[in-house]
């Protein structure tokens, strides 16, 4: 039994180096790649202007920059899912105390 070629379908850029993919086998995924950032190709693509770049080539089936960079899409179809905020969380700021600017002066 063969197994099925792995292929992006659509691309969006979600954050400075973070993506949100759909795959051909119903899959998605949101991913971050700025620790995947090394070597000299993949560079210019720690810039978020640069990154932002991004596209489909709809022949490889995955995504590429303007500079030649690329990732397989077997490589980003296995990487971890992006973790995103908790809205439940509080923001770390929450525990901060702030003079309360509009309290009755004495």
């Amino acid at each position: 039994m063969s197994k099925a070629v792995v292929r992006i379908t659509a691309v969006e850029l979600v954050g400075p180096h973070s993506l949100a993919l759909r795959f051909n086998d119903g899959a998605s995924r949101r991913v971050d790649l700025l620790p995947e950032l090394e070597g000299a190709i993949f560079e210019p693509l720690r810039d978020p202007a640069y990154f932002s770049r991004v596209a489909l080539d709809p022949v490889a089936g995955t995504v590429v920059w303007p500079n030649g960079a690329d990732f397989a899409p077997e490589f980003l179809h296995e990487l971890p899912e992006e973790e995103t905020a908790n809205p439940s969380r509080k923001s770390p700021n929450f525990a901060l105390r702030r003079p309360n600017r509009f309290a009755a002066r004495r």
